[in-house]
């Protein structure tokens, strides 16, 4: 008897089965590829995830464990409970323009949340325009769903003073959203980077794609880890500037602001009258999120300002000594990051990332991120999270200094 592989073709039997084309053709995560040779190692400082390195804030443990014990165990509305939601409109429209708990829906996670907009979005051959480098998700969701995806790239250059930093060519982005493309997938605060979109590149960026009807995904996971900012300021959003009815998602999490990683809990912004179709989709992937784990939701947002900007200052701090340590070190161009947690430099003489980070990995105890985990663009850097305390990553600078100092990238040229 014979059966049909992906491409719809007779197979023989015995012949070993397969995923569609689209789904084998994906990137495996270098991060984890790295990660997966040194977790559970004693030795090493792990600096590879995007992980704050501090539990969640014990209030909103308390929240959760309140929901448990009250037997809140039940299904709950595919587009999130009425109480998170109307916190998260609350929250938002205290910092950006007002917004309505109808355009709000809570998810499984930051990451569901972008692969329900590529699903609402995307059919087979559409195309998708993605800034990078960037987290290998953005880039690769769009596949999944049979997407072809144009990347352009950040640029890492010196401003008039010879400070170094990541920077968009507008002139460039905007020639490749051309009439026809699908969509534009923008993250900033950006992860590896640390590059923020300024608000006026937004300006000319919602402009253009009115015109051209091109829908716009902006991750905004990172937008209240800006550093160059009063903590009563967030990162530029395209919540500050469009109208209701733009073609605009915004994906938010809970992850990174109030140190919530391992909760999964994000929400999307999106026009109203997508909400109700919205709410399909999720039922189709996950049905709804954990009554508890929004409990813990609510409460991290109505009460965790405090928690947040604490987290800021420690981050701002980690940071500059980061940032202070790897610029002395020859052969390093390190830009200081605007946003996020991350410094993501470059090393003179590295032509593969992956393989100096496996190398770090055994070798030295050092767990960092290959730039090439990021795309093209990002090949030659390192990606190091400083969310971290001090003390441990000045030993981590210390074992970085010491392998390069054996001449690894000499050997290996």
């Amino acid at each position: 008897m014979s059966m049909l592989d992906d491409s719809g073709m007779a197979q023989a039997p015995g012949d070993v089965p397969r995923m569609r084309a689209a789904a084998r053709d994906l990137r495996f995560s270098a991060i984890r590829e790295v990660a997966n040779a040194g977790i559970g190692r004693s030795d090493i400082l792990p600096f590879w995830f995007g992980e704050p390195d501090r539990q969640t804030p014990e209030f909103i443990c308390a929240a959760a464990q309140a929901s448990l014990a009250a037997g809140e165990t039940f299904y709950t509305p595919n587009l999130g409970e009425p109480a998170l939601r109307g916190a998260m409109a609350r929250y938002l429209s205290s910092w950006h323009r007002p917004i309505e708990e109808n355009r709000i829906a809570i998810t499984n996670s930051g990451v569901s949340a972008l692969m329900l907009a590529a699903q609402a979005l995307y059919s087979p051959g559409d195309r998708v325009v993605v800034v990078t480098p960037v987290w290998p998700n953005l880039v690769e969701i769009p596949k999944i769903l049979g997407a072809r995806v144009t990347e352009v790239p950040l640029a890492l250059c010196a401003d008039p003073r010879g400070v170094l930093r990541w920077d968009l060519d507008l002139a460039a982005l905007l020639a490749a959203l051309t009439p026809g493309t699908r969509a534009l997938v923008i993250n900033s605060p950006n992860n590896p980077s640390g590059w923020v979109m300024p608000a006026a590149q937004q300006e000319q960026v919602l402009a253009h794609c009115r015109r051209h009807g091109i829908w716009i995904v902006s991750d905004e996971v990172y937008g209240r880890l800006v550093f160059d900012a009063p903590p009563e300021r967030c990162a530029p959003s395209f919540l500050d500037i469009a109208d209701p009815l733009d073609r605009l998602i915004v994906i938010n999490s809970f992850s990174k602001s109030w140190m919530m990683t391992g909760w999964r809990l994000g929400w999307m912004v999106v026009p109203a009258a997508l909400l109700e179709d919205l709410g399909k989709l999720i039922e189709y992937n996950s049905s709804c999120a954990p009554a508890f784990v929004q409990k813990a939701g609510v409460a991290a947002v109505s009460q965790g300002e405090s928690v947040l900007r604490e987290t800021l200052s420690r981050f701002r701090t980690a940071r500059d000594f980061l940032y202070q340590r790897l610029s002395a070190l020859p052969g390093i161009d390190a830009p200081l990051p605007a946003g996020a947690m991350y410094l993501f430099f470059r090393v003179a003489g590295l032509r593969d990332s992956l393989a100096l980070c496996k190398a770090l990995a055994a070798e030295a105890g050092l767990g960092l991120a290959p730039g090439s985990a990021f795309g093209p663009a990002g090949e030659g850097c390192i990606r190091w999270c400083f969310a971290s305390s001090l003390e441990k990553l000045d030993r981590g600078v210390d074992r970085f200094s010491a392998f390069l100092a054996t001449g690894y990238l000499q050997h290996s040229a």
